[in-house]
């Protein structure tokens, strides 16, 4: 009963993390993802799809990572878990709001449209 709420509480504190962010960042993330430059990670980070991106992109999804894994490091911190379980549980609620026809790339490194 403990572990199922731990698991209820890390998942509402990242989904309020995302979504804060998301907000954030989501008109400049929305054009390179439905061009398919750029997608959702299993492991809860941006990847590049293509390695020919141009350097504006590239930093933006630089960026985009960095203050997720800023989000999550206080997530984990703030719940006692380890930043690969808040990545983790990141990714797939980010796989889960990709929209269709976005790229997303499972645990297995194989990128698809959703």
């Amino acid at each position: 009963m403990k572990r199922d709420n731990w698991i209820t509480n890390i998942f509402f504190a990242l989904l309020v993390s995302v979504m804060t962010i998301s907000v954030a960042v989501a008109s400049p993330l929305t054009q390179p993802k439905a061009d398919g430059l750029i997608g959702e990670q299993a492991n809860g980070y941006i990847g590049l799809v293509r390695q020919d991106v141009p350097a504006d992109i590239k930093r933006l999804v630089n960026d985009v990572n960095a203050k997720r894994k800023a989000g999550y490091q206080k997530i984990a911190a703030k719940q006692g878990t380890s930043l690969a379980d808040v990545e983790r549980v990141g990714g797939n609620t980010a796989i889960e709001k990709t929209l269709r026809g976005n790229y997303i790339r499972d645990a297995s490194g194989t990128w698809r449209k959703k």
